[in-house]
C-alpha cells in the first residue's frame, strides 16, 4: 500500500494525543511531523518533529516538500483540533485522489460537540475559489509528486501565506477535489456566528496577513493571465441627460421596523444638487407599504414603486430602480435597515464620483446595534483597497464594502444580478474590469446588525450557498478577464 506523511502544527499535547495515537496506528502511516517553534518530545513512535517559526510560511511548506519525499501522499492538519478519522478515510482519499489524478483532495466533515456528530458539508472548488478563507476543512489530502513540484515553483516568500500561496499553484495545474463525503470529525474551535465571523478580514491587526494574501493573488493572476493592469476606461459623465443629479435606491420587504428611519436620513440629506429616493417596495406584507405610502405623501421626491413582477431579488429591485424613467445621473445605495451617517453622505459620495474620475464609488460603514450603538468591528473601511491593485485583490475577498454608488448608464449598461446575496458583490467585479472606482474612507453610513439582517447566523448550508454563488461570480469574472487580456 501508498504510504503517507502528516504534518500538524503542534502546540497543545492534550488536543492532539488521541490524534497522535490513531494516525501512528494506522498501517498507512509512514510518519506524523509535528510543527512547531519547540520540540514537544512526545516519544511516540513514527513521529518527528520540524522546527518551524510559523505555522504555514513558505519556509514551513517548503519543508513539508522536503519531508515529502519517498511516499505518495501527504496530509496537512491546518488547525489545532481534535480530528477523529471516519472507517477507511484515508483509504478514500487515496483512492480519489488517484482516480481523479488530484494534485490536492478535501472532505466535507462532521463537527463534533458534547459527543453529538452534526454533518458539515464544504463546497465544491472552482477557479473562481480564490478567497484565501475558502473552506476546506483542517484535513488537506495531497498528491507529494504535486506538493514537491508546486513548492519548487513559488516564486516569493511569505511568513503567513505560505499555503494560501502553495493552493493557487496547486490549482494551476489541476484544481482541488472535494470529496462529497463525511470522512472525519472535528472538535470546532471558532464557534461564532457567521455574522462576527465575516469581518475578520477587514480587522486592522489581520492587516499584515492581508498584504500577504493579496501579494499572493496577485501573483496567481499574473501567471494565469488573469492579472489587469492599472490602466482604466476613461469617464464621461455627460453620456446620458438626467433630470436629477442623484438616485438614493432603497429594494425593501417586510422593513417595517426600519424603512422609515431610512428614508427619513435620505431626506435630511443636505446637497447643492436635486436628487430623489426611488424606493423599490417588493411586495411587502407587513406594515411596510402603508409606512411609505404615507412618507411619499410627505416628500415630493420619493418615488415609490411597486413592481408588476413578483419574480425579483434585491438586485431586481436594483434594476428597477435604475432603469426608471425618473432614475438620476448617480444611483446611491441604502439597506431598508440603515442610515446615512449624517446629512452630507451623499454629497460626499457625488462629489467623489468628479474628483475620482470613476465609474463606482464605495463608501465606509460604522458597525451598530438596532440602537444605532456603535459594536465590534465598529469602523469599515476597507483599506486594503487601493487604486493601483484594488481590481486585483477584489477577486480574493468577499466584498467591496457599503456604501455603493454608480454612475448610472454604466450600471445600466451592466444590470445587476437578480439575486437577494452578492449581488452587489457581482456587479462590482464587473465595474472594476474596465473602470476605476472611488473610495472614501470617512464612515458616511451605519449599518445596523439585528437578528433580522439577512447574514447575522447563517446555518452551515446558507454560508455554503451564498459562497458557492460568490466564487461563481469570481469564476464569470476570470475567464472574462483572461479572455479580455488574450484578446489584446
Amino acid at each position: 500500500m501508498s504510504k503517507i506523511n502528516c504534518f500538524i502544527p503542534f502546540n497543545d499535547p492534550v488536543v492532539w494525543e488521541e490524534t497522535l495515537l490513531e494516525l501512528t496506528d494506522s498501517t498507512l502511516i509512514n510518519r506524523v511531523y509535528l510543527l512547531g517553534q519547540r520540540d514537544p518530545e512526545i516519544g511516540i513512535e513514527r513521529c518527528s518533529f520540524i522546527q518551524t517559526e510559523s505555522p504555514f510560511s513558505t519556509d514551513t511548506i517548503k519543508k513539508i516538500a522536503d519531508h515529502s519525499t519517498g511516499v505518495d501522499y501527504s496530509m496537512i492538519i491546518t488547525g489545532e483540533s481534535k480530528i477523529g478519522l471516519g472507517m477507511f478515510a484515508l483509504e478514500r482519499f487515496m483512492l480519489v485522489s488517484k482516480d481523479m489524478e488530484a494534485g490536492m483532495t478535501y472532505s466535507s466533515y462532521y463537527d463534533s460537540l458534547e459527543g453529538r456528530l452534526t454533518a458539515h458539508a464544504v463546497i465544491d472548488y472552482q477557479p473562481g475559489s480564490l478567497r484565501d478563507d475558502f473552506e476546506f476543512g483542517p484535513l488537506l489530502f495531497f498528491n507529494s509528486k504535486a506538493l514537491i513540484r508546486a513548492t519548487d515553483e513559488l516564486k516569493e516568500s511569505f511568513e503567513h501565506a505560505g499555503l494560501y500561496q502553495l493552493r493557487l499553484k496547486l490549482s494551476q495545474a489541476s484544481l482541488p477535489v472535494h470529496i462529497p463525503e463525511h470522512l472525519y470529525s472535528v472538535q470546532p474551535m471558532d464557534r461564532r456566528a457567521s455574522g462576527k465571523k465575516m469581518f475578520d478580514y477587514v480587522d486592522p491587526k489581520n492587516r499584515v496577513v492581508q498584504v500577504e494574501m493579496e501579494g499572493a493573488v496577485t501573483t496567481h493572476l499574473k501567471e494565469i493571465d488573469a492579472y489587469l493592469e492599472p490602466v482604466f476606461k476613461e469617464i464621461s459623465f455627460d453620456e446620458d441627460s438626467f433630470e436629477l443629479e442623484a438616485s438614493v435606491i432603497i429594494p425593501v420587504l417586510n422593513r417595517e421596523k426600519t424603512v422609515a428611519d431610512a428614508i427619513e436620513s435620505v431626506m435630511a440629506q443636505r446637497t447643492e444638487f436635486e436628487f430623489n429616493l426611488i424606493l423599490v417596495d417588493n411586495h411587502s406584507t407587513d406594515g411596510t407599504t402603508d409606512i411609505v405610502k404615507k412618507l411619499a405623501g410627505k416628500y415630493p421626491n420619493l418615488v415609490h414603486v411597486i413592481p408588476d413582477r413578483h419574480d425579483l431579488g434585491i438586485g431586481g429591485c436594483w434594476n428597477v430602480g435604475i432603469h426608471h424613467s425618473q432614475c438620476g445621473k448617480f444611483s446611491v445605495q441604502l439597506d431598508s435597515d440603515d442610515i446615512y451617517k449624517d446629512e452630507n453622505t451623499l454629497e460626499q459620495i457625488v462629489n467623489a464620483f468628479y474628483e475620482q474620475q470613476c465609474a463606482m464609488v464605495v463608501g465606509s460603514y460604522q458597525m451598530t446595534n438596532f440602537n444605532l450603538e456603535e459594536i465590534p468591528p465598529g469602523l469599515v473601511d476597507h483599506k486594503e483597497w487601493t487604486p493601483e491593485n484594488g481590481r486585483n485583490n477584489a477577486l480574493r475577498i468577499n466584498g467591496l464594502g457599503a456604501p455603493r454608488a454608480f454612475y448610472t448608464p454604466v450600471l445600466r449598461e451592466l444590470n445587476v444580478p437578480n439575486v437577494s446575496y452578492g449581488e452587489d458583490y457581482g456587479v462590482g467585479l464587473a465595474v472594476s474590469r474596465h473602470y476605476q472606482i472611488g473610495r472614501i474612507y470617512n464612515p458616511i453610513y451605519l449599518c445596523r446588525r439585528w437578528e433580522e439582517n439577512s447574514d447575522a447566523s447563517l446555518s452551515i448550508e446558507a454560508e455554503n450557498k451564498h459562497n458557492l454563488y460568490k466564487d461563481r461570480l469570481r469564476s464569470f469574472e476570470l475567464r472574462a478577464r483572461i479572455n479580455l487580456n488574450r484578446s489584446k
